[in-house]
Parts: structure tokens; sequence; C-alpha cells
């Protein structure tokens, strides 16, 4: 009950088919391929991304800043 045969998804697909149309169905196909191929472009450039401004905050974070502080009152005479 729980798996379906190859004739549920034949008619689930004729069904689709029939709503659709298979204009809109290559037209969604190739949208849908050209999303994937943008998001793994962009995630690929992410991680070089993130990968440089790592690179930046260990340079960064290994300089270190010597000062001191200087507690200033104001007092209104």
């Amino acid at each position: 009950m729980g798996s379906f045969s190859i004739w549920h998804w034949l008619v689930v697909l004729l069904v689709v088919i029939l709503i659709f149309g298979t204009k809109k169905l290559r037209n969604m196909g190739s949208d849908l391929g050209g999303a994937m191929k943008g998001f793994k472009e962009g995630m690929r450039s992410d991680t070089e991304v993130s990968i440089d401004d790592t690179n930046k905050q260990v340079e960064q974070s290994s300089k270190t800043i010597e000062g001191e502080v200087k507690d200033k009152s104001h007092t209104n005479a």
C-alpha cells in the first residue's frame, strides 16, 4: 500500500501532461535546470569568497593592539 507500481506513475505522468502540456513542461524543465546551474555557481563562488574572508579574519586577528584606558570625569560647576 505504501509503494506505487509503474502503472500508478504512468497515470500520474499522463495527467500531468494533459494538464500542463508538453511545451510548458519543457519550459519548466529548462528553467529548473538553469536555476540549478545558477545555484551551483553561486555556491561555488560563495565558498571561494568565504575562504578569502576567513584568511582575512585570521590575518586581522593575529595583530595585537595595546593601549590604556583613562577615566575622564566631567563635572559641571
